[in-house]
């Protein structure tokens, strides 16, 4: 019996999964369960071929839950990205329609012709950082939308209200200078100091994460800390989100998966190039 590629299009409580052999014959089909039973008999299927491959669509979004599975079961896996599966079906007969059994054939479709596709290896330390860097960004915007808060009700407080850049002493300093003898002046000034209260607990805990950052990061023994104008948060976003660089083949694709390369937009004689919007715009931000 030779190798086979099991497709999978996975979800949050389902995956349906296609296997294929090397001519593109279908062996079999099935839709199972994400729970601990469902995953265990999609496991004990895939497992009646010897040799295998599990190509599952999105390992580092929705399939992230299952691959990672799959890979500490000892299962090998590879990541088959959406926009190649979309590809598939469309040029596939069916008129490209989008269902889970369609989506789990050009999954298995792509893993089969396309042989540079990434192995899928258990989580490390670049996840870690991807976590605890987004957890930084949540607390940033968290941060920015109660300072907005914040200003609306000190502009109602105090003339002219309060400058931009506000610490939570400064605004707790501008509130203790207010006494409001009304009742909207009073409810205003309650609220204002709620804030200045949660706007401390913010500061505390990105305190708390840019010291965790920075101790993973230097950690893992890079030096992305060494030039000027990388912090902790753009130094882990790097780490996180690019994870291996060796998995592009130059550095012309890096910079295509960063947005950084320009976009050719060259007509007849004349030579031209233009920004991408494209790409990775979280590491083209940092960058």
């Amino acid at each position: 019996m030779g190798a086979v590629i099991i497709g999978m299009d996975p979800h949050k409580r389902s995956a349906t999964i296609e296997v294929l052999d090397e001519r593109e014959r279908v062996l079999a089909t099935g839709r199972f369960g994400t729970d601990r039973e469902g995953y265990k008999q999609m496991l004990r299927e895939g497992r009646r071929w010897p040799e295998r491959l599990w190509a599952v669509e999105g390992c580092n979004g929705v399939g992230r839950h299952l691959a990672q599975r799959l890979v500490a079961d000892g299962e090998p896996v590879v990541d088959v990205p959406a926009k190649l599966s979309a590809r598939a079906r469309v040029f596939s007969t069916g008129q490209g329609r989008k269902t889970d059994a369609t989506d789990a054939h050009s999954v298995a479709v792509v893993a089969l012709r396309t042989p540079v596709l990434r192995q899928v290896v258990a989580d490390d330390a670049s996840v870690a950082l991807r976590l605890l860097v987004d957890r930084r960004d949540e607390l940033g915007a968290a941060r920015s939308l109660t300072v907005n808060r914040l200003h609306r009700l000190l502009t109602e407080l105090i003339a002219g209200g309060a400058k931009k850049a506000l610490s939570a002493a400064q605004a707790r300093e501008l509130l203790a200078s207010v006494r409001p003898r009304d009742v909207v002046g009073r409810t205003r000034r309650q609220l204002a100091s709620e804030l200045v209260g949660e706007l401390e607990v913010i500061d505390r805990k990105i305190k708390a994460a840019k010291k965790q950052l920075t101790e993973l990061v230097e950690a893992t023994g890079s030096g992305l800390l060494e030039p000027h104008g990388i912090g902790p948060s753009g130094a882990a976003r790097l780490l996180g989100d690019v994870g291996d660089v060796s998995r592009f083949p130059t550095r012309g694709h890096f910079a295509s998966w960063n947005g950084t390369a320009p976009i050719d937009a060259s007509s007849g004689d004349q030579t031209r190039h233009r920004l991408s919007r494209a790409g990775n715009r979280r590491i083209n931000r940092v960058l």
